[in-house]
């Protein structure tokens, strides 16, 4: 297996979101393999545009994303307050590395970055990956609920159980 390395991106990702840049700010056609890292292997994150995925990535406090050679194998995001909230968001590993360690190295990324570190309460939301999370110190919320309102930008085939964060292990 190639070497993995990890990026941790400047806020909003510039490099990423304009030119696709990758490990050694090489560009990669990183936006493309992200869209194609959800497309693949994020049920809740399939279809989004590159517009979208620039979009999303200029509003992130933090990006994280890593890389086994030139392939697009795991990422991950959060918007944070930097001190009251934050959130992460999009967790993805690609299905063929899941149980390596690799979500956990993302997920450890982005609760290190200064944008987090300090920060009293630090969301996510999950379909499917809860007891991986609970690993990683986050507990089921009780008594809070998740409360979802569809905007206009709603996704086509939106449900309310859909999963907003999901990360292998």
């Amino acid at each position: 297996m190639a070497a993995l390395q990890l990026l941790i991106h400047a806020p909003g990702a510039p490099g990423l979101r304009w030119f696709g840049l990758g490990p050694g700010l090489r560009p990669t056609r990183g936006l493309w393999k992200l869209q194609r890292l959800f497309n693949k292997h994020a049920f809740w994150a399939q279809g989004r545009t590159k517009a979208q995925l620039r979009r999303l990535l200029a509003g992130s406090s933090v990006v994280v994303s890593l890389w086994q050679g030139k392939r697009l194998v795991g990422f991950g995001r959060a918007s944070s307050d930097g001190i009251y909230r934050s959130v992460l968001w999009d967790v993805v590993v690609a299905g063929d590395l899941h149980g390596l360690g690799l979500g956990r190295r993302v997920v450890e990324a982005l609760l290190a970055a200064p944008a987090l570190r300090g920060v009293e309460r630090i969301y996510l939301m999950t379909t499917n990956s809860a007891g991986f999370y609970e690993q990683l110190g986050f507990r089921v919320a009780a008594p809070q609920a998740l409360l979802v309102k569809p905007g206009a930008g709603e996704a086509p085939g939106f449900r309310e159980t859909s999963g907003l964060s999901d990360a292998p292990g």
